[in-house]
């Protein structure tokens, strides 16, 4: 009977090993690192820091791309506003359309990164004046000389102030290219150079430079 006893205590206590040792495996893990800080498992982690680490961070770089196009590109939906009243050819209004319906999204996308860092979004029609001629951008008296113009004569004015406008644009996009850190902002820049520049072509095409 004591023999008995003494053996029923035996497979007890080696019962109650085995299940602590199962329950240490199963918090613990098995090493792989797939378990975060605190045991959280990295599938925990939430989609926003997930998607915020395979964008990167951002530099300044970034946010002088940002603060420089928006203006840039708010100037150039201002120029193809004018086309519809304006334009004598149906080619340029198209071309106008084309332009304020890819520059638009653009801007938006710019203003939310810059809040997204803390940064000042450029106020509408705060133009700093130190930046005309820069990067392409027109002066007061180009614009009001466009807004002035009509038919043939607002064509011709046009193009040749938009393929300015859009080398200054792929310019400052190469820069972001070359100098960013912020995916998204890299990618946008990748795309401006793509379709600005054939945009540039299609201009020149249009004034018979091709």
């Amino acid at each position: 009977m004591i023999r008995k006893r003494s053996l029923v205590r035996r497979t007890a206590a080696v019962a109650t090993a085995g299940a602590a040792l199962f329950l240490l495996a199963a918090c613990g893990g098995d090493g792989s690192g797939t378990a975060g800080h605190g045991g959280h498992s990295a599938a925990s982690a939430t989609p926003s820091a997930s998607a915020s680490a395979s964008q990167g961070k951002h530099n300044p770089a970034d946010v002088a791309f940002a603060k420089g196009m928006i203006p840039h590109h708010r100037q150039a939906v201002e120029m193809a506003d004018l086309a519809p009243g304006r334009a004598g050819s149906a080619e340029v209004r198209k071309l106008a359309a084309d332009i304020e319906k890819a520059q638009a999204p653009e801007i938006r996308a710019l203003s939310g990164w810059l809040t997204s860092w803390g940064e000042e979004v450029p106020a509408a029609g705060a133009m700093d004046h130190s930046a005309h001629g820069m990067g392409g951008m027109m002066t007061d008296e180009e614009m009001s000389g466009l807004g002035d113009a009509s038919g043939r004569a607002f064509d011709t004015a046009f193009l040749e102030l938009m393929i300015k406008h859009h080398e200054g644009a792929v310019e400052m996009a190469r820069t972001e290219r070359a100098d960013g850190s912020y995916g998204p902002a890299t990618k946008m820049a990748g795309e401006i150079i793509a379709s600005q520049s054939a945009e540039i072509e299609r201009m020149r095409k249009l004034l018979g430079e091709d």
